[in-house]
């Protein structure tokens, strides 16, 4: 791969609106120069091109030599079109770019597109040839418009004086059905100058010998996934192909025969799996009788639970009967033994006559004590309810 700087010279004059190369000179020049641009950044990724206009105002550089193809694509868009060409202060400048390259590593080229008369004569020409031949500068002229000044000629001389070991290459495009860019393909201004091609066509060519040798132009050395993953698929599609190609053959036949349509082999398919157990339906319905015995089980269950509860429950209210009745007891316990104390005469006079400042003999003392209840009459009349134990 040749490593390269190249200059691109644009023809933006007024005989860019002609509309004998489709669908316009300035419109057809473009996308030559588009595809110059990808083939020279594609084939060494250090190569650098620079785009400038020859017509107009004056020469016009619209990109210094770079490796960003976008930012070189992006300066094509809105070119103006207006005045004459100036071929001769257009390659000046272009040579000029060219001398202040980073890399002077870089071979020089210049590719320049004219499309509209030459004002310059021949020795003129020749002149700027011999310079740019003394500076090591290759130059690739595309010439297309028209030619009724001789302007073949000028440029022929021009590629005689800059031509060093066939490095500088002339095209001559006539007006045609044929795209501008689809002519220079072909051509040595993209295979190059023979030494290894920094044309789009020369990699193309050797992508494409690279990959001869394999199945889908891919190395299964290198991308062995890439490889499986194409193969399978072609066989997948494969199979499809001859899937459908069976069935329109069956389908003709019927068809010469006079057999009504019949049902496909998916009906077929369809019936037999309806007749024919499905294990997952198997597996619901197994799924389901696991379920209802699991709330069968879980339904007695509650059932045992509420009798167990019902009989607590039963267990509870005699329990809570129980120690009413303990509790009832224990009040009339508590209940007799006050009253036996309230009973005792002698007792009760001896606690207040104990108590500071209480007299026994005072008349109310001895009327509280006198109401009192006698623990006397209380046995007795206990003793009278209870009826008389027999003897064994």
């Amino acid at each position: 791969m040749v490593l390269e700087a190249t200059m691109i010279c644009i023809d933006n004059s007024e005989w860019m609106r002609n509309g004998d190369y489709s669908p316009s000179r300035l419109q057809a020049q473009a996308d030559a120069v588009n595809l110059i641009c990808g083939a020279k950044t594609q084939s060494n990724p250090e190569n650098t091109v620079g785009i400038l206009t020859m017509a107009g105002k004056g020469v016009r550089v619209l990109a210094t030599p770079t490796s960003d193809l976008g930012k070189i694509l992006h300066c094509m868009h809105g070119l103006e079109i207006g005045g004459e060409s100036n071929l001769a202060a257009g390659i000046q400048v272009a040579q000029l770019a060219l001398k202040h390259r980073q890399n002077k590593n870089q071979q020089q080229r210049i590719i320049v597109f004219v499309g509209s008369p030459i004002k310059y004569d021949k020795k003129a020409l020749e002149t700027i040839g011999k310079k740019l031949k003394k500076n090591s500068v290759a130059l690739d002229i595309v010439d297309f418009g028209e030619a009724d000044d001789g302007k073949p000629e000028k440029l022929e001389a021009l590629l005689a004086a800059v031509n060093n070991n066939d490095r500088s290459h002339i095209v001559h495009v006539p007006p045609g059905p044929n795209a501008l860019s689809d002519v220079l393909i072909s051509t040595p201004v993209f295979t190059g100058d023979g030494e290894g091609g920094s044309g789009f066509a020369a990699v193309a060519a050797a992508a494409a010998a690279a990959g001869g040798d394999f199945d889908f132009g891919v190395d299964p050395n290198l991308d062995p996934e890439l490889a499986l993953a194409l193969r399978v698929s072609m066989e997948e599609e494969r199979a499809r192909q001859e899937a459908a190609a069976k069935r329109a053959a069956e389908e003709a036949a019927r068809q010469e025969k006079g057999e009504a349509p019949q049902s496909s082999s998916q009906d077929a398919i369809v019936n037999a799996s309806e007749k024919v157990a499905d294990p997952m339906d198997e597996d619901d319905a197994l799924l389901k009788q696991a379920l209802a015995m699991s709330m069968d089980v879980a339904g007695s269950d509650s059932s045992h639970g509420d009798a167990e509860m019902s009989e607590a429950n039963m267990e509870d209210q005699e329990l809570a009967l129980a120690l009413q009745m303990s509790m009832q007891d224990s009040t009339n316990g508590s209940q007799s033994d006050i009253g036996r104390v309230l009973g005792d005469q002698s007792f009760m006079t001896s606690i207040l006559s104990s108590l500071p400042g209480v007299d026994p003999n005072d008349p109310q003392v001895k009327d509280l004590l006198a109401s009192l209840p006698d623990q006397s009459e209380s046995q007795d009349k206990k003793n009278e309810e209870e009826p008389p134990k027999e003897d064994k």
